[in-house]
């Protein structure tokens, strides 16, 4: 369990990244984008990001390994690893939409024991430890309405993994005729500590990786939500798929997820 010392530097690590991604935000040039694979970008402000990470969470913790999005590192633990998106909405990002966040996530034995959002733009900075989930130090609880009708959902479009786009439309169109509407953030790290705090009542998407959900699963679980994968299990950390919600609508939302995705 981390202590307050580790979270609390943590913290302030995790925001110094984000300041810098707000001030390269300004002025940031379109010309300096890299396709690592179609739809797929990246640039020096997402390595500096990390970099920056890395350095000040290896001295946090010297022991620990880390998993990180843009392989800056390469270091394994056999007990502890940071999980580190430097720049989660790295599209929004290079088009001037205000909507990115950095995740940082401390797993032990792949269970999270620490869970970080930064969502620069607003300046809100989410948070999980065993105790409970926070932003800007204050108690969050996830929404606790009953009713699908009444719920508003967020998810991602496809961005790299098609296979499952025909599915994926058959849930959306689904979804749009028993909720309240969908919302398309472009970060998942968003999308999960808006359900951790109540904007949203659910969220889903297919093809994500470890640092996409690391930090936003755990701080929705520690809200009082409910996290699984698209067979309800508990392989949402690195199996691809991730249905996360308040935990009153699980079951119906479940059903519409798991009845799409899993035809025979």
């Amino acid at each position: 369990m981390p202590n307050k010392k580790l979270t609390t530097h943590t913290l302030e690590i995790t925001k110094q990244a984000g300041l810098y991604l707000r001030s390269e935000f300004k002025n940031f040039n379109q010309n300096a984008i890299v396709v690592k694979s179609p739809n797929q970008l990246v640039s020096y402000v997402d390595i500096s990001a990390e970099k920056m990470l890395v350095e000040g969470l290896s001295k946090v913790l010297p022991e620990a390994g880390f998993i990180t999005e843009e392989n800056t590192i390469s270091k394994l633990s056999d007990k502890l690893n940071w999980i580190i998106d430097p720049l989660d909405g790295t599209t929004n990002f290079m088009h001037g939409i205000p909507a990115f966040a950095v995740s940082v996530a401390l797993y032990d034995n792949n269970k999270p024991i620490l869970g970080i959002i930064y969502d620069v733009c607003n300046d809100n900075l989410f948070y999980a430890d065993q105790n409970g989930a926070y932003c800007n130090g204050d108690n969050i609880k996830v929404s606790t309405n009953e009713n699908l009708s009444k719920s508003l959902l967020a998810t991602g479009f496809p961005y790299y993994d098609f296979d499952g786009i025909e599915n994926y439309l058959n849930a959306l169109k689904s979804l749009m005729k028993q909720t309240r509407g969908l919302r398309r953030m472009g970060s998942a790290a968003i999308d999960l500590a808006y359900v951790a705090c109540g904007k949203f009542e659910g969220f889903f998407e297919f093809g994500l990786n470890s640092w996409d959900v690391a930090a936003g699963a755990f701080i929705v679980k520690k809200a009082g939500g409910k996290v699984s994968d698209f067979d309800g299990g508990e392989n949402w950390l690195f199996g691809k798929t991730i249905i996360a919600t308040n935990n009153i609508i699980y079951n119906n939302y479940f059903d519409i997820i798991n009845s799409n995705f899993n035809k025979k």
